[in-house]
């Protein structure tokens, strides 16, 4: 870059998008160390990390904490002390305690110290966001003098909010905007982004950086795919999706502002592709950051447990994988084959346990109370719990973490047993509609992923795709017993959850009536249910617990 005290005419940006962890400040500071030292080999004036970095995002109310803040507020002064080295400077984010007021801020660190602190403006406030509840919105923030250039800094909602943050960056003499975010997964969600982006680029007439954080959290996954816009609407630059990555891009200031010309192009992946790489990323993340050495699951012969048994190979490896196949009187033969042959496919552990015996432990513990009854739900529902008995001894005796199988189709009406198939720590298909979950199946068996630690080929067996779905829970069942067609109840269940569509407008889709009434009573009486669900990872726009906070006492229902 030319020097401070003529006109900038270049400016070398790198930007991070990472894995960090929240509450690690420690390892958060020690990734954005080895970020600058790769921005620095690759010769860049500037590293642009993400929202709210050194915390990991989001911290919730660990900001709550003071001791957590203090922290936080060190790890930046270090990271700035080390730019006196002479080499990039860094846009960092961190969770500030001002006098009287906590700020989800950022810092931007040049010469050995900390030469500015912008907060965010826009607090969000709807779907898995709270940020009003631990932040306070900042002032109306004016560009940051980075070495004779203006740069302006909305932070994540302020791009994506109405409250003109960037109008206001323009307007005060902002020449580039750079924006540090935390931006979650769903389906098409990086289209989203560029829209967003591209609104704020048309109305300021500012090029925009967009940088995004990468890894999972809880629930979230955050995918990167971070990007650039210049001025003229043309795409910059856009790095990969759900891998970190520290990529550079050449800025050029002319007649027309701040261009950047032949940046990277990577591909991003679509539809099953996209959601199988969230759902192991999230599960992977989830299992590593919580310190879990390998995990355990039942492994029934169908599609449910086939998808999470992939997943889990794939993002762990099989070495760290153990199934279990829990037979009973009504499990066929066909579904003993079909577990062990996709056990055998992935290449991980497979062990069977009979549970004949503690089911009718059960049952004859219970049979002078049970007298005189006719037999029914709660002697299959005796099935499921003493499999889930058996889960969570093998994830007490050997430290396995237990992953639960159940999909969002089933979990929205309730179709699980409570203690039971729900038990366990992670679920990495809670959020897929059943219909997803066979697509995702299809997918995987004709492409291993990036990063997929699992084998190529058919690793969940074509019978397990093609045979009726079933809990064998008594004989000859099949799930339509009890719940209309999965094609049926997906779409009815998305128009009710997704789109909050009234109960006649599903009707008119073509839906018989006494089957939406009877889906959306079951979508409602399961709340309790889903409150005691293990988490899992968040691949829809609504999906259950974050996005969507229903009542468990709730009396309501669309009649019209």
């Amino acid at each position: 870059m030319s020097s401070q005290n003529a006109a900038p005419s270049t400016l070398r940006i790198a930007v991070a998008q990472l894995n960090p962890t929240v509450g690690d400040v420690a390892g958060n500071l020690a990734k954005a160390r080895e970020a600058r030292a790769d921005a620095a080999r690759q010769g860049a004036d500037l590293l642009l990390l993400t929202e709210l970095f050194i915390s990991g995002y989001p911290p919730e109310d660990l900001v709550l904490k003071p001791a957590f803040l203090k922290a936080c507020e060190r790890a930046v002064e270090k990271l700035a002390e080390e730019t006196a080295d002479g080499g990039p400077g860094v846009i960092v984010g961190f969770p500030r305690q001002a006098t009287e007021r906590r700020h989800n801020s950022v810092a931007v660190l040049d010469a050995g110290k900390i030469i500015a602190v912008r907060d965010k403006v826009d607090l969000p406030n709807y779907g898995e966001f709270d940020e009003k509840r631990v932040f306070d919105a900042g002032e109306m923030p004016g560009p940051v003098n980075f070495r004779g250039i203006r740069i302006g800094i909305p932070i994540c909602e302020d791009v994506w909010g109405e409250l003109g943050v960037c109008e206001t960056l323009a307007e005060s003499g902002a020449e580039i905007l750079l924006s540090p975010n935390g931006s979650p997964y769903y389906r098409g969600k990086v289209d989203v982004r560029h829209q967003v982006v591209l609104k704020q680029v048309i109305e300021t007439g500012l090029p925009m950086i967009y940088a995004n954080q990468l890894g999972g959290q809880d629930e979230l996954v955050f995918d990167g795919a971070s990007f650039a816009f210049n001025a003229d609407r043309s795409l910059a630059f856009q790095m990969s999706q759900f891998e970190e990555a520290v990529s550079l891009s050449d800025w050029t200031k002319g007649s027309d502002g701040w261009v950047s010309a032949n940046g990277h192009q990577s591909r991003l992946p679509e539809n099953e592709e996209a959601d199988y790489r969230a759902c192991m990323l999230g599960f992977r993340d989830y299992v590593n950051k919580n310190g879990f050495k390998n995990v355990v699951l039942g492994l029934s012969g169908g599609i449910d447990s086939a998808i999470c048994a992939a997943l889990a190979v794939d993002a762990l490896g099989e070495e760290r994988v153990r199934t279990v196949m829990l037979p009973y009187r009504y499990t066929s033969e066909a579904s003993l084959m079909d577990a062990e042959a996709c056990a055998k496919a992935l290449g991980c552990r497979y062990d069977i346990v009979a549970i004949e015996e503690p089911v009718h432990g059960f049952l004859d513990a219970l049979s002078d109370m049970f007298e005189g009854t006719e037999p029914g739900i709660t002697e299959e529902n005796l099935q499921s719990r003493t499999r889930g008995t058996i889960l969570m001894a093998i994830s007490n005796k050997f430290g396995s973490m237990v992953v639960t199988t159940g999909n969002k189709s089933e979990m929205s009406v309730g179709y699980a047993t409570l203690y039971g198939d729900m038990n366990g720590g992670f679920n990495p298909i809670k959020d897929l509609y059943k219909m997803q979950v066979y697509g995702l199946a299809r997918w995987r068996n004709g492409t291993v992923p990036p990063g997929a630690l699992g084998p190529s080929g058919e690793v969940i067996p074509r019978n397990i795709i093609d045979k009726a779905p079933s809990a064998e829970l008594r004989p000859n069942q099949t799930d339509q017993d009890s719940l209309p067609p999965y094609p049926v109840l997906d779409d009815i269940l998305e128009c009710l959850v997704e789109k909050e569509m009234s109960t006649d407008e599903i009707v008119a889709r073509g839906h018989e009536e006494a089957i939406v009434h009877r889906v959306e009573h079951l979508l409602y009486i399961a709340e309790y249910k889903r409150r005691q669900s293990a988490p899992g990872v968040k691949i829809t726009k609504k999906n259950f617990g974050r996005d969507r906070r229903y009542p468990i006492t709730n009396r309501f229902r669309d009649r019209g």
